[in-house]
């Protein structure tokens, strides 16, 4: 290794290291922008996060029935960090009749193909919500949207419409929400601390774009939604309020002669950097050669190069970089000199403690991958296939490049009891969310060069496994589909529960095998 290459990448590492980054990524794809025609999102919930798998059954409800509205879904397991339970915010009219929903920290899915991811984007102070009337909080309007939607656009709506008249008491937050046919990025925000309910304004402000059928885009804690055209209604769809929010707010002035957009007026991405954007358009589509500088003026969605299979996307979630300047574990500080050679310490790793990082003065910054994730996925949704079938989230728990991602169908009726339980303040070899994070935990903090390749033996055989049996599972599912329904979900639910079993099983043996 030489010193100009020392160098470069320190400059390159101090650099990004200085941009920091919040945590969750979203990468979607359009279904004229895939292999097979699926359409595609996704979501990273990095950070300490209920990562508890629940499937709430659809049901019917009587006139009069009140649906409770919650503060506190995203962390209500066990107390943690002082955060305490689930807290009642007040109670909104039911509908008749509420789908099957897959609930978990950011409720995720539903009977019918609506997928959802999410990522954080925050907002100026001065959009703070009123917390004495506004209550609703993103993981509530998901289930709500999950519950009552049963394509993407009614979803966005039913969710608007609910922020719009009880009051959006979140930071702004952005949802990629698919179905089999459409993926949009909907982004909202609170109207600031003077809302109140009867004021009869809209309690927040929203935007939903339309990702073109052949294009992919990224969310990376950032808004990326632009200039919004009002008369394009195939594209868009928005509150009432979403230029005069930020006039109120004293974000926009009309006067001024500039364009309204929206991702400079409510996020103001303007002089933003961001690793993860850069990374996902450069790989998708590298034609573009993409400028780390310009991220925050880079296109809404681009056409890729070639189309995208749920393997690229996953792959993308497993990136740290290698090869190239910008890994982590090519810090020159992991490099000593020995026998007349520079030699990478064994130590060296693109998720190492920051114990090590502190001792080594290394600054890291966010890639794709994060070992800080409490569960993720990548899902499809296929208008040629029942939804029993045709929905399928490839979902797993704790950092996406270290642990397998499994078929979740969303025909499912239930999951192992391990996979629905999580104390995260005690070791508990009950809780499947542990096997993940121990094994990852003791890749990064010893000898990654060591232990790493003990779990890639463990880890990648398993999934290509589980791609390779993707097709025939499908195929018999279907025969039994066109002889009975039950039968299919029976047999999706005994194959997703066999692989949840037997991917934590295998992980508690390597557990073993390296601790001992």
């Amino acid at each position: 290794m030489s010193w100009r290459r020392v160098t470069w990448v320190a400059f390159i590492v101090a650099v990004l290291g200085a941009v920091g980054a919040y945590a969750c990524t979203d990468i979607v794809a359009g279904k004229l922008a895939t292999v097979d025609g699926s359409v595609i999102t996704s979501h990273t919930c990095d950070g300490s996060y209920d990562s508890r798998l629940i499937i709430m059954p659809a049901a019917d409800h009587e006139p009069g029935e009140m649906a409770a509205v919650w503060k506190g879904i995203i962390r209500a397991y066990p107390e943690f960090s002082g955060r305490g339970p689930l807290v009642q915010l007040g109670e909104i009219p039911e509908v008749a009749h509420t789908y099957k929903i897959f609930k978990i920290a950011y409720p995720f899915a539903n009977e019918h193909q609506v997928l959802i991811g999410e990522t954080t984007i925050g907002n100026a102070n001065v959009l703070s919500a009123n917390l004495d009337e506004a209550i609703m909080y993103i993981e509530q309007l998901e289930i709500f949207g999950l519950q009552r939607g049963a394509t993407a656009r009614e979803a966005i709506q039913v969710m608007g419409q609910l922020a719009e008249e009880w009051g959006y008491a979140d930071r702004g937050e952005c949802l990629t929400v698919s179905d089999p046919n459409e993926v949009w990025v909907f982004e909202i925000y609170p109207v600031g601390p003077l809302w109140t309910k009867d004021s009869g304004k809209p309690g927040a402000v929203w935007c939903a774009q339309r990702v073109p059928d052949d294009h992919i885009t990224c969310v990376p804690n950032k808004s990326r939604i632009g200039e919004i055209d009002p008369n394009d209604t195939d594209y868009f769809m928005f509150s009432s309020n979403y230029i005069q929010a930020g006039v109120d707010a004293g974000l926009y002035d009309p006067a001024s002669g500039e364009p309204f957009v929206w991702k400079y007026v409510y996020d103001d991405v303007r002089g933003q950097v961001d690793q993860r954007l850069w990374r996902v358009y450069s790989v998708l589509a590298p034609s573009g050669n993409w400028q780390y500088s310009e991220v925050a003026h880079y296109p809404f969605s681009v056409k890729p190069d070639k189309k995208v299979s749920i393997q690229d996307v996953i792959a993308l979630f497993r990136d740290t970089q290698e090869g190239t300047p910008y890994a982590l574990d090519e810090n020159p500080a992991w490099y000593y000199y020995y026998r007349d050679e520079w030699v990478k310490s064994a130590y060296a790793g693109p998720w190492a403690s920051s114990q090590l990082y502190s001792l080594l003065g290394l600054t890291s910054y966010r890639n794709i991958a994060s070992s800080g994730c409490s569960y993720f996925f990548a899902s499809q949704a296929r208008d040629w296939l029942p939804d029993e079938i045709g929905g399928v989230l490839w979902f797993g728990l704790n950092n996406p490049a270290s642990s397998p991602w499994i078929p979740l169908y969303v025909g499912v009726d239930e999951v192992p009891e391990s996979w629905t339980t999580l104390d995260r303040k005690a070791f508990n070899r009950d809780d499947a969310w542990w096997a993940f994070n121990e094994a990852d935990d003791l890749c990064n903090e010893r000898a990654y060069a060591t232990y790493r390749p003990m779990l890639e033996e463990v880890l990648f055989p398993m999934q290509e496994e589980m791609f390779a049996m993707q097709a025939p599972i499908e195929q018999a599912a279907l025969q039994l589909y066109n002889v009975d329904p039950a039968l299919c979900r029976q047999l999706l639910t005994n194959y997703t529960s066999s692989l949840m079993v037997r991917a934590e099983e295998a992980y508690w043996e390597l557990i073993d095998r390296l601790l001992f």
